[in-house]
């Protein structure tokens, strides 16, 4: 039986894609915060011996999670392997065996959205935050693409875009 949370009936308002590319946006923010970091040379006397190889290679996996959290995105848009394949260059076996987990870890969160943690005492969330959440991570994503200078005079720039969840009809 699957235990119910504190977001199910705001989160029952997306789609499973919606809430895919709520993730891929938000980590995608984690990205570009992180590469960031990387710009600014003020700080670089007082960063230690290789101290940007270790904020480039915390970007590097960011990255490869925003990699996977495109091929979730990709997969509950309807996207074939082949056609993910393709732009990983690589064969659709290949992407899915490469895919899998992380498809097994964000299929089973809707399942089971909880685990206990390791005093078996706290429930820990098992979905992203912004899919557990996706209200909140609307808000968070339009204000972020609205302020950031990428250029968007659009305060909706993330959530306008989002596939929802059909209404339930109502039985009479």
């Amino acid at each position: 039986m699957t235990e119910t949370t504190p977001y199910d009936a705001d989160r029952a308002r997306f789609s499973r894609q919606a809430l895919a590319r709520l993730v891929l946006c938000d980590q995608a923010v984690d990205v570009a915060d992180s590469a960031g970091g990387l710009v600014v040379t003020r700080h670089d006397p007082d960063t230690g011996p290789g101290g940007r190889v270790s904020q480039a290679l915390q970007l590097v996996e960011l990255a490869e999670r925003v990699l996977a959290s495109a091929v979730v995105y990709e997969h509950e848009r309807g996207t074939s392997w082949v056609d993910i394949a393709r732009y990983l260059g690589i064969d659709p076996a290949q992407a899915e065996a490469r895919f899998a987990d992380d498809l097994d870890r964000w299929n089973t969160a809707f399942e089971v959205p909880y685990r206990l943690d390791d005093t078996g005492r706290k429930r820990i969330p098992q979905l992203p935050t912004a899919a557990y959440d996706p209200a909140w991570a609307c808000t968070q994503l339009d204000r972020w693409a609205h302020l950031s200078r990428l250029g968007i005079d659009d305060e909706h720039a993330v959530s306008s875009g989002l596939v929802m969840a059909a209404p339930e009809e109502e039985e009479c």
